[in-house]
């Protein structure tokens, strides 16, 4: 029991000493998804509980663990569900995200495709951004859904 203890405290130890040696080196560490537009240029980030913040790291919103999205007043501006689904405020649905990545909006118009690398296509299979890492759904919303703005 006592090597358990001295092993525990050890961990703890270390994992605290890297924290605090990161944060003194000014070393970053992860805790964001950046999006950005066609040009390369930074529109936001995402972080892991969802928040959404613009390039002037405001935020502007958040997607909740349940699919709810949330304005910066925190009102309920949409959800999404698990199928992919997208819903506003009024519960009518705007679109779906499909598994392949394609988006639609709710005359099943195509919109445009979030790929598995993050990059965003419109209709045109043009790039008009990327957010590597980022859920597709959330960067549908924030692409192709108005409902939830980077402005």
């Amino acid at each position: 029991m006592k090597a358990i203890r001295i092993i525990f405290a050890a961990a703890l130890m270390f994992s605290a000493v890297s924290m605090a040696n990161a944060f003194t080196n000014n070393i970053e560490l992860p805790r964001v998804q950046t999006i950005r537009d066609s040009n390369n240029a930074t529109l936001g980030t995402v972080e892991r509980d969802g928040t959404i913040r613009n390039s002037n790291n405001s935020t502007v919103g958040k997607v909740y663990s349940d699919g709810t999205i949330r304005n910066r007043n925190n009102s309920t501006v949409g959800k999404i569900e698990s199928d992919g689904t997208i819903r506003n405020s009024n519960n009518s649905t705007v679109g779906k995200v499909y598994s392949d990545g394609t988006v639609r909006n709710s005359n099943n118009s195509t919109l445009g495709k979030i790929e598995s690398d993050g990059t965003i296509r419109n209709s045109n299979n043009a790039t008009i951004g990327k957010a590597p890492g980022v859920d597709r759904k959330i960067a549908a919303v924030l692409f192709f859904m108005d409902i939830l703005s980077l402005k």
